[in-house]
């Protein structure tokens, strides 16, 4: 679009985008009179003002409604119109697409002013509901069809309905998106409907919140991506097709541009033969339903807590397309993560929540119905197993090549690192992974060469092991936290008779203030369980906490560096990604995801469950650099 010259600036932007998520305050003044309207008795603006802010938060409830719905993949995926996923440069600029609320909220409200017929409303006239329905088919969809293909003329397109057209694959944020001008003109369409009611005495509260409503469910509908008008109604009804769009035939206008431009009613595209050819063809597929689409890797994820629940698309779509924070707007809907958490503990199964693409391949998560704690809750451990075993046997009969599994569904004493699954099943076609190889390795990259000593918490984990061994190869004093003499000395006795003497057992964290660099006074502590406030004082001053634990240990110390949790950034050929994984950046997964996706694109055909060789961390290091991951500290 840019090539075609400069853009106009004139009515591009609402004036309240400079405040951002605040913008709400534009209507504090019309709370302030709810309030006063409900608690002190008010005149019939203090009312209507008392309206306004009810049908706002509506419109925002129905909005998020349908986002939720657009993305739970594994309800929407068989009529799922695009698949390609979304980007988040998309999320980004879609981010004021409730502008138009607010913006319709003060247009009605000074009309509520100024007109005599849109004062003292009643709460119904069916007269004037009549005449909306009449008025809104015949003169504001005609308004509306003209407007829309002028706004295709190429200086329209360009200063103005481009923005909204730059989202090619829509979902129902999408429906929000345009230019200042656009939205007065929009709200001009919808006042050509109201005008009747309002200018002959039928005009009520109920037509308000039934117009603004009703317009609101269509433009979510249309699109959300997902073909969800039965094809039964048409065939029973074949006239219907002249007064009912579908979300297929508004995708085509985005898709394919200058056809298709009718609001709601494709009856004005026949009158004029701006309908795509492909409109009935694409509708008819839609409704058959896709089939299946079998990914090649599969990474089996699981709940951390409750508040980082909401950290996922279908919840708040901009919230999960940054890095997760425990942000004071997210506490209050606890109220509805705790009984869904209760309900997904009782009956939940397996589902999918985020899909992608790498080179050819296709990826998908899965998630375990299960948050961190119940795992820890041992009358509950045989439930998750068979939760994840469930979902490895599903990869295993739908095709999938490497399924890799997340932090906790790998957890040692749960199942052995997936070995209890491998064993039970040898003749799985789906590679198991933990991915723990690749984990270890961007540990054990991010620690600095003149570091002559580390402090190890997890130290006989599995993956404290590996890093335990590797280290001592390069002659690494390794201070291991453990209260176990015996798993101590079968780690110990692993290593060849010249390096075991790099291994010293502690059992206090007092013992890692002694592993500091050589050159400098800084520390090495590397965290692989989880620590209390009281034990991170003990790290002296200067300490760089580097993580293989989840959650992540808080940060209390000023003094000190705190590493992520290993992660690798994913290569730019990734598409599709419009979420951040937990506790990660944008474009950014943790290293045991990385290491399936590393497994996939090797076409390796071993599994890789139970303990980490360490003669492979630099082969898998290798592999992943090969193919454009980079590691995150």
């Amino acid at each position: 679009m840019d090539t075609m010259g400069p853009k106009a600036e004139f009515m591009r932007t609402s004036p309240w985008q400079i405040l951002g998520g605040y913008k709400y305050v534009i209507l504090l003044p019309f709370l302030v009179k709810a309030i006063q309207s409900n608690y002190y008795g008010g005149t019939d603006i203090d009312n209507w003002c008392s309206h306004m802010i009810l049908l706002c938060l509506l419109r925002l409830l129905q909005q998020g409604l349908w986002m939720c719905f657009s993305r739970i993949l594994c309800i929407t995926k068989k009529y799922e119109i695009h698949t390609e996923g979304f980007s988040f440069e998309q999320i980004d600029r879609e981010f004021h697409s409730d502008d138009h609320i607010i913006l319709q909220a003060l247009i009605t409200t000074a009309a509520h002013v100024w007109l005599p017929g849109f004062r003292q409303l009643p709460v119904w006239n069916t007269h004037g509901m009549v005449t909306l329905l009449l008025l809104h088919m015949g003169p504001a969809e005609f308004v509306y069809y003209w407007l829309h293909r002028a706004l295709h003329s190429e200086f329209m397109f360009r200063n103005y309905h481009s923005l909204h057209h730059a989202s090619v694959h829509t979902e129902p944020g999408t429906n929000g998106v345009a230019t200042l001008l656009e939205h007065l003109l929009y709200a001009g369409v919808m006042a050509v409907a109201m005008a009747g009611p309002i200018f002959t005495g039928g005009a009520s509260i109920c037509m308000v919140y039934l117009y603004f409503l009703g317009f609101d469910f269509m433009k979510n509908m249309i699109h959300c991506n997902t073909e969800i008008i039965p094809s039964a109604l048409f065939k029973k009804f074949p006239l219907l097709k002249y007064f009912l769009i579908t979300p297929s035939y508004h995708s085509l206008h985005h898709t394919e541009g200058h056809l298709n431009y009718c609001l709601f009613m494709p009856l004005y595209d026949h009158l004029c033969g701006t309908v795509n050819e492909k409109s009935e063809a694409l509708y008819s597929r839609m409704r058959k339903g896709r089939e299946e689409q079998v990914p090649e890797f599969v990474f089996l994820a699981h709940c951390v807590d409750l508040l980082s629940a909401l950290h996922v698309s279908f919840a708040f779509r901009q919230v999960a397309a940054n890095p997760y924070r425990g942000n004071w707007y997210l506490w209050p809907w606890l109220v509805l993560v705790f009984p869904i958490m209760c309900a997904m503990w009782a009956w939940g199964k397996v589902f999918l929540v985020y899909k992608y693409t790498l080179d050819k391949f296709r990826c998908q998560t899965w998630v375990v119905p299960r948050f961190g704690f119940h795992y820890f809750i041992p009358v509950g451990q045989n439930n998750i197993n068979k939760l994840i075993e469930s979902a490895i046997l599903d990869a295993h009969r739908i095709g999938v090549k490497v399924i890799s599994l997340a932090a906790l569904n790998k957890n040692e004493t749960l199942n052995g690192g997936g070995v209890l699954f491998t064993k039970k099943h040898p003749n799985l076609r789906v590679r198991v992974v933990h991915g723990n190889t690749l984990t270890a390795a961007c540990i054990l990259k991010g620690i600095p060469d003149d570091v002559t000593e580390v402090f190890l918490t997890g130290a006989t984990s599995k993956l404290g092991r590996a890093i335990a061994l590797y280290l001592i190869r390069r002659h690494i004093r390794v201070l291991m936290l453990t209260s176990s003499l015996e798993r101590f000395e079968a780690i110990r006795n692993e290593a060849p008779k010249n390096q075991q003497q790099y291994l010293i057992r502690v059992t206090k964290y007092q013992g890692g203030k002694i592993a500091r660099h050589a050159s400098s006074a800084l520390f090495t502590w590397i965290m692989g369980k989880r620590i209390s406030n009281k034990d991170q004082l003990m790290a002296p001053s200067g300490t760089y906490f580097h993580q293989f634990v989840v959650p992540e240990i808080p940060t209390i110390r000023k003094d000190c560096t705190y590493g992520k949790l290993a992660a690798m950034r994913l290569p730019i050929r990734v598409k599709g990604i419009s979420t951040c994984e937990y506790a990660c950046e944008r474009g950014v997964v943790h290293a045991c995801h990385a290491g399936g996706l590393v497994h996939t694109l090797e076409g390796w055909t071993h599994h890789e469950v139970g303990s980490i060789d360490v003669d492979r961390i630099d082969q898998v290091w290798e592999a992943a650099t090969k193919y454009g991951f980079e590691a995150v500290y």
